[in-house]
């Protein structure tokens, strides 16, 4: 029987292992080659690159400049110029290619900023112009040009109001989509040329039209469901006047819906998903076998309040020491997706900070339990943590110091636990993003 310790290298190893297979290089090399010269090939599709006048770059998201500076390499001297707008921090070493920095989760003005030059620069392609567009995880905050009549601060004021009331980002994505004018298929009305996009997807279903909120991809979303979701999360009163006026201007039919999957415009569209959460899952089960474990993947697709998933990871530990189901002993249980928070305290933390904060207790005084959950994108809510991990007596020792663990639950002060009983995740920028690991370790 390994020590907790063991237990707990074991699993940062893991985690590590399925970061790696998404670090946005390997996910690029993996759909393109350059059979001959001048010949493009992603999947089954090549492209003679010999046919198009100029080739343009544009992207957004935490992993879109590392994907540009793989392109870059590949071709350099048929690349024009190119525009990414990537996360503070995320800044990739490109020579031909501009790559801004910007805000995340909430946009902000060098954003807009980049997200104007980006439309400039497709407003005078051609159609014998190809445009390679990278889009990650990311991608709706960094890429923000609101429709007329609303400004970027009422953008902001919504997007914080999406981000406390504990709505899925397919939610959140389906509002964005109809008050923006480059969200939801959009900006492929903008480009005259060719659109090959290349999506390292942070959904759970891998929907195109909802990774980054699609811009290059057809909208099946409307304004009824906008005012749906709005409703749903008691918002529909409380968003700023312009933006509930423009939701209803779509559902009176006196504002164009998105570009849907018959409109022509997608004909010029060819969208590959390069990487997702289930590429990060089977390497670290394939690294959980390595080191000895009974690996075995539950889901790639979990989502719901983290702190009441989390609930049922404690059960699924429980289930492994009474019965060995749904693997024996040792057992790695391996699971991704992103869940959510509903915002009621006023502490620091996020999704996964919530999750394992709540999983520790369940775990707690399990024999030889560890669990972790942890953000590949290295951040975590609104902390520099990529997210925590806890074992059979992160929670007794914490009593034992005088620490009241299900008050920092309930202020939502995960970050503040982990950070006092040295728990905390913290990788720094991993330049990918394809949602969160989670792992549960019974030996």
């Amino acid at each position: 029987m390994k020590t907790l310790n063991s237990l707990r290298k074991d699993a940062l190893d893991i985690f590590h292992a399925g970061l790696h297979a998404v670090d946005p290089d390997t996910c690029m090399k993996k759909h393109i080659s350059l059979p001959e010269k001048n010949l493009l090939q992603t999947g089954e599709r090549c492209y003679d690159l010999s046919q198009f006048k100029n080739i343009y770059i544009i992207g957004f998201g935490k992993a879109s400049g590392f994907m540009a500076l793989t392109i870059e390499k590949l071709f350099p001297e048929r690349i024009r110029t190119g525009i990414v707008n990537v996360r503070y921090g995320y800044k990739a070493p490109c020579k031909i290619i501009n790559i801004y920095e910007a805000g995340h989760p909430v946009p902000d003005h060098a954003g807009r900023k980049g997200t104007d030059e980006i439309v400039r620069l497709l407003q005078h392609t051609e159609e014998d112009d190809l445009v390679f567009c990278l889009i990650s995880g990311g991608g709706s905050a960094l890429f923000e040009l609101p429709c007329d009549g609303i400004t970027l601060k009422e953008i902001q004021d919504i997007t914080e109001m999406f981000l406390k009331c504990g709505a899925r980002i397919d939610e959140m994505n389906t509002v964005r989509k109809h008050i923006s004018q480059v969200k939801g298929g959009q900006l492929a009305k903008i480009c005259k040329g060719k659109i090959i996009s290349f999506i390292l997807s942070d959904v759970t279903n891998d929907a195109p039209g909802t990774i980054a909120s699609g811009p290059t991809s057809p909208d099946d979303s409307t304004f009824l469901d906008c005012k749906k979701i709005l409703q749903k999360y008691e918002l529909f009163q409380k968003i700023p006047s312009s933006i509930r006026e423009h939701i209803q201007k779509g559902l009176d039919g006196k504002v164009q819906e998105t570009p849907k999957a018959t409109d022509p415009v997608f004909r010029k569209v060819h969208n590959v998903i390069i990487g997702n959460n289930r590429t990060a899952l089977y390497a670290s089960y394939k690294k959980a076998g390595e080191l000895g474990y009974n690996p075995f993947i539950l889901s790639s697709c979990i989502t719901g309040e983290a702190k009441e998933v989390a609930k049922v990871f404690g059960a699924i530990a429980k289930e492994i020491c009474s019965s060995g189901n749904p693997a024996k002993r040792p057992a790695c249980i391996i699971a991704g997706g992103e869940t959510t928070v509903t915002v009621k305290g006023n502490g620091l933390g996020g999704r996964s900070q919530e999750f394992t904060l709540s999983a520790a207790m369940e775990i707690d005084g399990l024999e030889n339990t560890v669990i972790l959950c942890a953000g590949t994108d290295g951040t975590d809510g609104n902390t520099e943590a990529a997210g925590a991990i806890a074992d059979s007596f992160t929670i007794t020792s914490a009593k034992q110091g005088h620490m009241n663990p299900e008050a920092y639950l309930t202020d939502n002060n995960s970050y503040s636990f982990f950070r006092l009983t040295d728990n905390l995740i913290i990788t720094g920028p991993t330049k990918t993003n394809v949602m969160d690991i989670i792992l549960l370790l019974v030996d």
